[in-house]
């Protein structure tokens, strides 16, 4: 439930604040296809990457070639995207919008449209997926509250693990999912993991966002092509540490199976 379509070959990269991948992170729609083919994963959530700001056309283009495959997660500009243009993408597969606070716009839910925004999404039944700095969670929680849209946290909902379980963000985010109002993405551990695989040093963490948003409200995601990383990583790596987190089989079907496909629409299970 998060990987991202990189092919500046077809569709080069825009203007803005978003990461550049480099030459050696491609990630065309055929190779991320077999990819999931040759690791037994029938279909996937798609992330628009930042580095193609709101032109969603790579991950659309890899929607059409590949039917009822994907279910994707956009970037759209809240003030220039009218209802027509959100219902012909909900038509496409789309079912969420991100807004990525940390790396791409910092303030995109802290600007007056913003509250509107999030309601043309709950009108729609999308989500909004959102990645957050630590210390920007507690102020997330409440702006979100009085909003019917749906929630999506990315990454374990942490970026500093070192503080530990108790900090004020990470609460904010256990709160959401409490609360009912939010699914969190047990995705991209690499990332906030202080070792190596199968990331042992994210197991508390882990726990606890499995006890506060229960299996039915927590999928699992890779981050392929694995972008900006400083060591290597593997698909299969990746997919094995679930075991870590989730060593019965029925709960890992749950997470990996049942779950995204409640959640997103996917078909029955080829």
């Amino acid at each position: 439930c998060h990987a991202h379509i990189v092919d500046p070959g077809r569709f080069p990269f825009v203007d803005g604040p978003g990461y550049r991948p480099k030459p050696h992170e491609t990630g065309t729609a055929e190779a991320y296809a077999e990819t999931l083919s040759a690791n037994g994963v029938s279909h996937a959530l798609l992330v628009q990457p930042s580095g193609y700001g709101s032109d969603n056309s790579a991950m659309l283009d890899a929607m059409r070639r590949f039917p009822g495959r994907f279910r994707a997660i956009a970037v759209l500009d809240a003030a220039a995207t009218s209802d027509r243009t959100m219902a012909d993408l909900s038509e496409a597969g789309v079912v969420g919008v991100r807004f990525n606070l940390v790396s791409y716009d910092r303030d995109a839910l802290s600007r007056p449209e913003a509250a509107r925004f999030l309601d043309r999404l709950a009108d729609h039944g999308w989500y909004a997926q959102i990645y957050a700095d630590d210390d920007q969670w507690p102020a997330l929680a409440e702006l979100l509250r009085p909003h019917k849209a749906k929630v999506l946290i990315d990454h374990f909902g942490i970026r500093d693990i070192s503080v530990g379980v108790d900090q004020p963000g990470f609460r904010a985010v256990l709160a959401l999912g409490r609360e009912g109002r939010a699914a969190v993405k047990l995705s991209g551990p690499f990332r906030i993991s202080r070792t190596t695989a199968p990331y042992a040093d994210l197991e508390p963490f882990a726990e606890a966002l499995l006890a506060a948003f229960g299996l039915e409200r927590c999928v699992w995601g890779s981050d392929w092509p694995f972008l900006d990383c400083a060591t290597p990583v593997e698909y299969a790596q990746a997919l094995a540490a679930r075991y870590r987190w989730l060593p019965d089989a029925d709960d890992r079907r749950q997470v990996l199976w049942r779950t995204p496909a409640a959640l997103f629409g996917f078909g029955e299970a080829a």
